[in-house]
């Protein structure tokens, strides 16, 4: 399952700290980061694609930045797999 996340830096919080503890970082096994993005803001300030078997995964993984972020996660596809359960879910003509 793909999820993307979106992290949002706590007010007051390190952007020193977060950059620390991010390279040290990786991700549980079971997981595997797609892509990250970091962006020149705050809210969002970071934005990364995750394969996890389950939500469970994504909740351990994300456990560990409550001290410095704000995160939103939500399950997706991709645009193919979209555009493959579109078809099927159109009436035939």
């Amino acid at each position: 399952m793909l999820f993307v996340a979106i992290y949002n830096l706590k007010p007051g919080a390190s952007i020193t700290q977060a950059l620390q503890k991010r390279m040290e970082w990786k991700p549980p096994e079971g997981m595997k980061k797609i892509a990250e993005y970091w962006l020149q803001s705050n809210t969002p300030h970071t934005v990364v694609i995750f394969e996890a078997d389950n939500f469970g995964q994504m909740m351990a993984a994300n456990a560990q930045w409550r001290d410095l972020y704000d995160f939103t996660v939500f399950p997706a596809i991709t645009g193919e797999e979209g555009l493959k359960l579109a078809k099927q879910m159109m009436p035939k003509t």
